[in-house]
């Protein structure tokens, strides 16, 4: 794991369509139900929970979807320049082992923060902020990497599934996979880059969505971001 995986969450947001998890808040005055996609405020947005149906195609999607395959093949190329871990050597059969090694550290970790986010009554998805300015927006996804949704209103609290997910898929690499020699030192630091590198993509999500990108927001799923219309089942 290097400082430079954080770098391609950036880049994976860039050249990959957008996934279920970054949504806007819908606006129940449309009677399309498309969710909103401009940057301007909208102070009569409103939350409107994602439907089962949703979180498990968001899941599906981040779980096993484009982004985690090209950054597992990504993050395998950092760690074959690297040649970490050493045990691992080089050839195919090195780089094989490092991207199966990334994919499943971002399995496991996507599944946690969905098992602990069901399990907490959370919703997780990134909702891109209301808000005006950088500053502002950068906060809003900085804050959003601690955090989540609950309740019928979508207030905001802090999350234990996104604390805890990074950390659990890079101690199962360590205690499951790695070489024995790695311990929960190694673990810990692994899952600082990973949680660092989901506080990347939260600010990626934030501002590369814009210009044609917008367009492909209102094509994918249902509603633009999987947010459920008005007066769906929950």
């Amino acid at each position: 794991m290097d400082m430079r995986l954080i770098m391609l969450s950036f880049v994976l947001v860039a050249i990959l369509p957008p996934p279920a998890k970054a949504q806007a808040l819908a606006d129940p005055s449309d009677p399309s139900g498309v969710v909103a996609v401009t940057t301007p405020a909208h102070p009569h947005l409103t939350y409107i929970r994602p439907t089962t149906k949703t979180k498990l195609h968001s899941y599906v999607f981040e779980a096993f979807g484009p982004y985690p395959i090209v950054g597992a093949a990504l993050a395998a190329g950092i760690g074959q320049a690297d040649n970490a871990p050493p045990d691992w050597k080089q050839g195919a059969a090195g780089y094989s082992k490092r991207f199966g090694s990334d994919f499943g550290i971002a399995a496991v970790t996507t599944t946690t923060r969905y098992a602990l986010a069901r399990a907490f009554r959370e919703d997780t998805l990134y909702y891109r902020c209301e808000c005006k300015g950088v500053f502002p927006r950068l906060s809003h996804a900085a804050i959003s990497t601690f955090s989540g949704r609950r309740g019928d209103d979508g207030h905001r609290v802090f999350s234990l599934a996104a604390l805890i997910a990074p950390y659990a898929g890079t101690m199962t690499a360590v205690y499951g996979w790695y070489p024995g020699r790695y311990g929960a030192k190694d673990g810990f630091r692994m899952g600082n880059y990973s949680l660092l590198a989901y506080a990347a993509g939260n600010v990626a999500f934030e501002f590369l969505h814009r210009g044609p990108r917008a367009m492909l927001l209102r094509m994918h799923i249902n509603n633009g971001r999987g947010a459920p219309d008005p007066g769906s089942n929950q």
